[in-house]
């Protein structure tokens, strides 16, 4: 099947903030009744996401009476494996979180994801623009965008200013060398929850972002191959900088978004000045602050380019999350889908999740200072690459962040990456 893996650097979207819990049962669709009932899996357990959910579905069920929405919260972690699971029972949730690529490939292969394609109104696909494309597959619509998310490296610019460092790290080196000003001060230069293994596992992603040719990245979505010598070159840049000592104490048991000794809570309480993740971060970090507040001196810059790879200067690693709905799904999951991305609900979006809205018009609401960097950068890049582990499914993406985090933990090599990932696709 063939998926558009590759965003228009014009895309614009939303993310998700992360921290969850519990699960659900599948979709009930009609009642005996004649009333409808949709049940919604997300990924925000907490604060003012989790909020958003809960005034969204009621908004929606007071302007169709009759349709009742059942809402369940899943940790991010867990969310993946989960929804796999009641997919592949037949007794899924009509509503659940998307992220395109591969993963949504497999889901309509499988026939388990409804083709929105001619359900998504002519305002919508307008505002959403080339942020559709993410859940397009083989030509037809499986998702409504409602986050982009591009990767970058957020800041403490307190403490980069108390280290000397001045201007955002252009290269590699430069990063390097700001490692070495951060670290002379007392404080982690940069925290990665590795225990988690997908932050670790993004290094890896950026690194090949770089050391890859856009070709090469689409290519090996339709062949499932990692020989093009790009591959080992990602690894072995990884390798050489993970030489330099760049992270946290205790990184390996470390974990991403979870209390205050998390890679998020480091950088949230002035214990690590970077972390490199996805637009969602900030609202994340404001959840870990003392005052559970935004992080006043929250900075962002994308990746540092690295010299000598295929890449083009100025392309982004990043991700789009949106919805799809279950293939049974009741009619009214599209309605709600065009409800969900209208230009109110949209801005409320963006300021329940602190993150870049996927609508066009709803991007006014972006306020805070290293998100409008970040939506800058994102506008400007020739090219942005879906996160590797969504680009090409779920079982080469579990196989490239557990080599990732094997060579974290000094078990494994650049050439274990290629190998490893090269045998997951042979198997998918």
């Amino acid at each position: 099947m063939k998926t558009r893996t590759i965003l228009a650097g014009t895309a614009l979207a939303v993310a998700s903030t992360l921290t969850l819990a519990g699960c659900a049962g599948g979709g009930s669709g009609q009642n005996a009744d004649g009333s409808v009932t949709l049940t919604l899996w997300h990924n925000s357990t907490t604060g003012d996401g989790k909020q958003y959910w809960e005034d969204t579905a009621a908004a929606f069920e007071e302007a169709n009476p009759g349709v009742t929405i059942e809402i369940q919260a899943l940790q991010n972690e867990e969310l993946d494996g989960k929804l796999q699971t009641a997919l592949n029972s037949g007794d899924a949730p009509d509503l659940f979180l998307a992220r395109g690529g591969g993963k949504l490939a497999d889901m309509v292969e499988a026939g388990q994801a409804m083709d929105l394609t001619d359900k998504i109104s002519p305002e919508t696909k307008t505002v959403l623009g080339a942020s559709l494309g993410a859940f397009e597959v083989d030509g037809k619509n499986y998702g409504m965008p409602v986050a982009v998310l591009p990767s970058g490296i957020f800041t403490s610019q307190d403490l980069l200013t108390a280290a000397g460092v001045t201007a955002a790290p252009a290269t590699i080196s430069d990063l390097e060398a700001a490692n070495t000003k951060i670290r002379a001060t007392g404080v982690a230069p940069i925290a990665v929850g590795a225990k988690d293994a997908w932050p670790a596992a993004q290094w890896y992603y950026n690194f090949a972002l770089r050391a890859c040719a856009k070709d090469v990245l689409d290519a090996a979505a339709e062949t499932r191959s990692f020989d093009d010598p790009c591959w080992l070159d990602a690894g072995e840049n990884l390798q050489s900088f993970l030489a330099t000592q760049p992270f946290n104490e205790g990184f390996l048991t470390t974990a991403a978004q979870q209390g205050a000794g998390s890679s998020a809570g480091l950088l949230a309480n002035h214990q690590a000045a970077m972390e490199l993740m996805g637009a969602w971060n900030p609202g994340v970090i404001a959840s870990l602050t003392p005052d559970e507040q935004p992080l006043a001196d929250l900075g962002w810059f994308p990746f540092p380019e690295v010299p000598g790879g295929d890449g083009e200067e100025g392309a982004i690693m990043g991700g789009v999350d949106g919805y799809s709905c279950w293939v049974n799904a009741p009619a009214q999951c599209t309605d709600f889908l065009n409800f969900v991305v209208n230009q109110e609900n949209q801005e409320r979006y963006a300021d329940a999740f602190q993150t870049i809205p996927a609508s066009s018009e709803a991007t006014g609401a972006v306020t805070t200072p290293a998100l409008q960097s970040a939506l800058q950068a994102y506008t400007d890049a020739p090219y942005v690459s879906v996160w590797l582990d969504t680009l090409y499914g779920q079982n080469i993406g579990n196989a490239l962040n557990v080599a990732v985090v094997d060579m974290f933990a000094g078990k494994g090599s650049p050439q274990d990456i290629v190998d490893g990932v090269n045998a997951a696709a042979a198997r998918s």
